[in-house]
């Protein structure tokens, strides 16, 4: 038999999917033992866990990779046991000490040892992709790693905590997906190119120790996991998941309700709507995380200009638009704070006011108005809140131009400063008030050399040094001070008009048929579809 290169076996498997998928509608049913997602692979620009952030590759990769311990998807704000089966805290606040689950493996077979999560960490750092931000933000640096991540014995892990902080946010931080997520280091090494770790090689292939393994994955096609026959835990109830590319929310909704679809990610208010009315079809709403925001890059001259941001905020009615166009996707929240976390203001929104936006904008030097441009991605709810925000901007003079795209178009001018306006969605950051805040109002340092290209508040280029040592001096407060204090921040923050003005607070809305059994959907996107089965 002639044997086929790496590039053959790929076609050859994506076909032998792609011929599974034929027959699903004319007998409009799903494989018993596999799982169909539709949902949208615009933004999925790698599945190297160190990359870039996205609710989407969220999505995959934690289904590909297990962490040291996993936040509860009942209450965002609690951890639990993972590959690690215990842990503990130094009584200095100075350290944390974590055992190794026995017996765990990666997929490759490789046992999980302490070396692969000290390495793990260290490679996130060294890389110094997205994910870097969230242990830099914490005092780690490439430079320090060495001796703050430690291998004590194959089954012992000592994590020392660099900079004076709760010890509870460096957990949250490594029960995240992506900068927590436990390499298995051999086969990654042994897929090394130009001393890159890797991560060339991890932006289509996996190497985790995750329920599921990567079979295919087809950039803008599909990915394709396989039940991972070494996982150390129960194993996964499907042999198969396929996740299909399926950017249209319409064409989710028609695969859905022929059966071809089990569970639908990427839809549409309109769509969801429609299904609403299927009776073999359930919408599962759950409040998520992340916040809808539009972001003003202080960077340019016009919105470095106070009075100007303070117009924009004023021209958009921010209840108008999450009526008409965030069912589904959000709830009205206006504040950087995420509902459920503790802190938050839940205060009324700013008042529109037209006349108002006008004068600010003629006391700024613009009394003809201005031109802007809106970077969005071209998918809902994004297309249709960037439109809102366009139309909304128009009756106050700001004539908006429209750039949409999929996620480079996108973000990647944001990330190099070299935007004006964005409509984004945050997430990734820790489920605690601290969080929210270090990712969107504190920015340590504001060059573009610094290239802390994971904070919103870099982004935008906005600094306050009040509000940084005000948000630093919070975190070791008592719990009812440090809440006072989290809504004092917030108030100023507004009053002081934002670079990054919060919209919605997202909400996950996910549609599946009705004969899917163990869908719990994540509040912090990582949701595991291990679990999930069919009621047949």
């Amino acid at each position: 038999m002639k044997k086929l290169n790496r590039r053959g076996f790929i076609t050859a498997t994506t076909a032998m999917v792609l011929l599974a998928l034929q027959p699903w509608t004319a007998v409009a049913k799903t494989p018993e033992n596999q799982l169909v997602v539709g949902f949208s692979m615009a933004n999925v620009l790698t599945l190297d866990p160190a990359g870039a952030g996205g609710k989407e590759r969220v999505q995959i990769i934690t289904n590909l990779y297990d962490n040291l311990i996993a936040i509860d998807p009942a209450d965002r704000t609690a951890l639990k046991p993972e590959l690690a089966e215990s842990w503990t805290v130094a009584q200095d606040g100075t350290s944390i000490r974590l055992n190794l689950r026995p017996g765990a493996a990666f997929a490759s077979g490789n046992p999980v040892t302490s070396e692969d999560v000290v390495w793990s960490f260290k490679r996130v750092l060294k890389l110094n992709l997205a994910q870097a931000t969230n242990f830099k933000i914490r005092g780690y640096t490439a430079q320090n790693a060495d001796e703050n991540f430690i291998a004590i014995d194959p089954q012992t892990v000592e994590i020392r905590i660099p900079q004076k902080t709760d010890p509870k946010i460096i957990l949250l931080t490594i029960a995240m997906t992506g900068p927590g997520s436990i390499l298995d280091m051999k086969t990654v090494l042994e897929n090394e190119k130009n001393g890159d770790l890797g991560s060339a090689w991890l932006a289509t292939h996996a190497a985790g120790s995750g329920a599921f393994d990567l079979q295919v994955m087809t950039p803008n096609e599909m990915v394709v996991l396989k039940r991972n026959e070494n996982y150390w835990g129960a194993p996964a109830t499907m042999d198969r998941v396929i996740m299909r590319h399926l950017p249209e929310s319409q064409s989710q909704r028609l695969l859905l309700g022929k059966g071809d679809l089990d569970i639908a990610y990427s839809l549409s208010a309109g769509d969801l709507s429609a299904l609403e009315k299927d009776k073999d079809v359930k919408i599962i709403n759950e409040v998520g995380n992340g916040l809808y925001y539009l972001a003003m890059s202080v960077k340019d001259k016009a919105l470095s200009d106070p009075k100007v941001r303070q117009a924009i905020i004023k021209l958009i009615d921010f209840k108008a638009i999450n009526d008409a166009v965030m069912k589904y996707y959000g709830v009205l929240h206006v504040d950087p704070i995420q509902i459920g976390l503790g802190g938050e203001n839940n205060d009324t929104p700013p008042e529109r006011d037209v006349e108002g936006a006008k004068l600010l904008l003629k006391e700024a030097g613009y009394p003809d108005g201005l031109q802007l441009s809106l970077h969005a991605l071209s998918e809902p709810p994004f297309d249709n809140l960037s439109v809102a925000i366009q139309g909304a901007l128009s009756d106050g003079g700001v004539d908006v131009k429209l750039i949409t795209g999929g996620g480079e178009t996108v973000y990647g001018p944001m990330r190099k400063r070299e935007f004006q306006l964005l409509v984004g969605r945050s997430g990734g950051q820790v489920s605690h008030p601290d969080g929210d805040l270090r990712s969107i109002v504190h920015n340590p340092d504001n060059s573009d050399e610094a290239q802390l290209s994971g904070l919103l508040s870099w982004r935008v280029s906005y600094r306050d040094e009040e509000l940084n040592n005000k948000i630093d001096k919070a975190l070791f407060m008592a719990p009812e001070q440090q809440k006072a204090e989290y809504a004092k921040i917030q108030q100023i923050y507004r009053d002081r008009v934002p670079a990054i003005q919060a919209i919605s607070q997202v909400t996950d809305s996910v549609a599946i048929r009705g004969d899917i059994t163990g869908l719990t959907i994540s509040p912090v996107w990582q949701t595991r579809l291990s679990t999930v089965g069919k009621a047949r």
